[in-house]
């Protein structure tokens, strides 16, 4: 894309900044947007806008197009990605059954079959005829389930007038949101350097540190909802706090293995967290499930996209190292939340 447009590296930056842009800017309306159309029809009209447009940038014969195309596409993830959980947490209040989080484990399922299908784009030929392929399977594949769930709209809540002591819970939650995205774009963009310039990680290990953190991530997120069940959500957040601390420690130890091991516990304490901050941000009293999931959603995008670039500024002044143990800090922090939330029964 880069070469066919004639664009350098920072073209390309600003292009994506557009893609950023255009999820925040859909965060503030989707809400009222999904309760006008009601939420299983949000969900599909969403997935729906994201097939179409993901074509966008793959087509576009100029740069301007391009940061259109791309803003396009984050206005329609992000409104995805809002109604789907919305979606889930209302199914969840129907029919009183816990799937929020194996619904996020089929989300990474399907990143790492994404991941896996780009080894087709050689053979295919045309980045362009591979996206469109995927673009059809998707769609056919909505086309057929969309019957269960186009017809389910939020159930009425009685909401407050806006106070602090309504909106404290969930500013809570999306300060755990901003910091456990932050941690996992941190280590989506920092582990393998990490490895191979602290750790000293052999160059075939490099990336070892990465695919242990999706493995346990997407493995424990379809174990996630049975020990919700059993626990509570606000204490499996604390649990999954103390996997991941624990991992950062193992990392920390700046040994190969240990280090890898230390991402795998990442992965697995991370998994559990972020679908449980949906589903508790999904059932604050006087609050529309929409609105809540949208803020804690907010919350996380933003710690995403900052969290590697304040590592960064960290690991330039100080060391890489130093860095993760300000990620360990953080961890720390979450946890600390996590018992003031179940003291006061949120």
């Amino acid at each position: 894309m880069v070469w066919y447009l004639g664009i350098d590296n920072a073209d390309l930056g600003i292009a994506l900044f557009c893609l950023s842009l255009g999820v925040f800017t859909i965060f503030p309306m989707a809400s009222k947007f999904i309760n006008k159309l009601g939420v299983g029809r949000a969900s599909w009209i969403g997935v729906m806008f994201v097939t179409v447009v993901a074509m966008l940038p793959l087509l576009a014969p100029n740069y301007y197009l391009l940061m259109g195309g791309l803003y396009l596409f984050g206005a329609g993830t992000g409104f995805t990605d809002i109604a789907i959980n919305t979606l889930v947490t209302e199914i969840e209040k129907e029919d009183k059954q816990n799937f929020m989080s194996a619904a996020h484990g089929f989300f990474s399922l399907g990143g790492i079959l994404v991941g896996l299908g780009s080894f087709l784009i050689p053979i295919i030929g045309s980045p362009v005829l591979h996206m469109g392929i995927t673009v059809v399977v998707v769609f056919f594949i909505n086309l057929y389930f969309r019957k269960h769930y186009i017809h389910i709209v939020a159930a009425p809540v009685e909401k407050d007038p806006f106070s602090l002591r309504l909106f404290k819970p969930l500013l809570l939650l999306g300060i755990i949101g901003f910091i456990c995205y932050a941690c996992e774009g941190a280590i989506v963009d920092w582990s393998a350097l990490y490895l191979k310039e602290v750790v000293l990680t052999p160059e075939m290990l490099i990336g070892a540190g990465f695919l242990a953190f999706s493995i346990t991530m997407t493995l424990g997120r379809f174990l996630g909802d049975g020990i919700s069940a059993i626990i509570g959500p606000i204490k499996i957040v604390g649990l999954g706090a103390l996997i991941a601390a624990f991992g950062y420690v193992l990392i920390l130890t700046q040994h190969t293995t240990w280090s890898i091991i230390g991402f795998a516990f990442n992965g697995l304490g991370f998994s559990v967290i972020v679908p449980e901050l949906f589903r508790i941000g999904g059932n604050v009293k006087g609050v529309d499930s929409s609105q809540g999931i949208a803020f804690i959603a907010g919350s996380g995008y933003i710690g995403f996209l900052l969290g590697p670039v304040i590592l960064g500024f960290i690991a330039e002044s100080a060391s890489l190292a130093y860095s993760f143990s300000v990620l360990l800090g953080c961890v720390l922090v979450v946890l600390g939340i996590t018992f003031f939330l179940n003291g006061r029964g949120k």
